[in-house]
């Protein structure tokens, strides 16, 4: 029987979980004993750079809990331009892949879609802490960066109380409040700002004046980085853009602490959880997520079927399109975000 080569890759930021499904894959790929895993590192970087190990079993022992991704990863556009999609698809034709599986984002699924109208097979695996792929119910990562912000929120409240302080957390979240709105419910915030509903900066220092004349002398508002002010625009770290056009957002939870405190005259302070969110170990349900769509990536391999990406829908792991997942975002439950604001102030 002929031995079919399968391309492994991680792209975007990193994220609890990645390790993971790298596990499931090879040890799933190992029951049907005619296929050779290779690792492509550092994304889709690998296949301009050739840059491959091989993935053995043994290699998976004591990677499970692991944060971050053995493979490494990048922001590496195959398509930014006529030569670097030459150079790639030269990589692709010596190494004589039966097919790759893409672990990742919006970015790279979309160019994983583009792979696949070229005629490359490829499968897809959903990843993102900030469960804004289209497609699918959950990405593996989100319940792990849930769990650290709502953490970080339970902390500031003792700090926030204790200096009679409004503190502002800002938790990442570039076009959707998913973080921002399950951290702060969890954590008890008295304001949730997500990147869907433009801030009214004076409904949130109503709502903190009303504490205060409550005897509430303490405050604490959940922000996502991709939030803005009504009239507004994002706020930028940076504005350097990546392979895919985007910017560095952050900085937002610094303009409302300012505006706060001079609108209100009560002292605000913020804090910025930034990476995070992102390292250190996945959580059970990450670990069960990654695994279940690991498994389920090889199982669409060895049934031929392919650009496709494996995704939960309900508690079944299902199959949808790469063409229903590239583009757009999926943005947060409106119905939830009503039942977040029951418990504002």
């Amino acid at each position: 029987m002929t031995t079919k080569r399968i391309g492994i890759l991680t792209g975007g930021g990193d994220c609890p979980g990645l390790n993971a499904v790298i596990r499931a894959l090879v040890r799933r790929a190992i029951d049907f004993e005619n296929y050779e895993m290779l690792g492509i590192r550092y994304g889709w970087r690998g296949l301009l750079d050739g840059d491959t190990i091989p993935l053995t079993r043994d290699m998976m022992r004591g990677i499970l809990h692991r944060g971050g991704t053995i493979l490494g990863t990048s922001r590496t556009n195959l398509y930014k331009d006529a030569t670097t999609e030459k150079k790639a698809k030269a990589t692709l034709s010596k190494l004589g892949l039966h097919a790759i599986v893409a672990i990742g984002g919006e970015d790279t699924l979309g160019v994983a879609k583009r792979l696949t109208d070229d005629g490359y097979r490829i499968v897809g695996v959903p990843k993102t802490i900030d469960n804004d792929l289209k497609g699918t119910d959950a990405t593996f990562g989100f319940d792990t960066a849930v769990q650290i912000a709502t953490e970080a929120l339970d902390r500031l409240h003792t700090t926030a109380e204790s200096h009679d302080r409004v503190l502002v957390c800002e938790v990442m979240g570039r076009h959707s409040g998913w973080i921002a709105t399950y951290a702060g419910i969890a954590g008890g915030a008295d304001a949730i700002l997500v990147p869907e509903y433009p801030i009214n900066l004076d409904d949130i220092c109503d709502i903190i004046r009303r504490r205060h004349d409550m005897g509430i002398r303490f405050s604490i508002i959940c922000v996502a980085e991709g939030a803005k002010l009504k009239g507004g625009d994002e706020v930028l770290s940076s504005e350097r853009r990546d392979e895919f056009g985007h910017v560095t957002l952050g900085g937002i939870g610094e303009v409302l602490a300012k505006q706060i405190e001079q609108k209100t005259g009560y002292s605000t302070r913020v804090t910025v959880l930034g990476h995070i969110q992102r390292g250190g170990t996945p959580t059970a349900y990450d670990r069960v997520l990654a695994t279940r769509y690991g498994v389920a990536a090889m199982n669409a391999i060895h049934a031929n079927r392919f650009g496709v990406m494996v995704a939960l829908k309900g508690n079944d792991i299902v199959e949808v399109p790469l063409a229903q997942v590239a583009g757009g975002t999926r943005t947060i439950d409106p119905e939830l975000y009503q039942v977040a604001k029951i418990f504002w102030g």
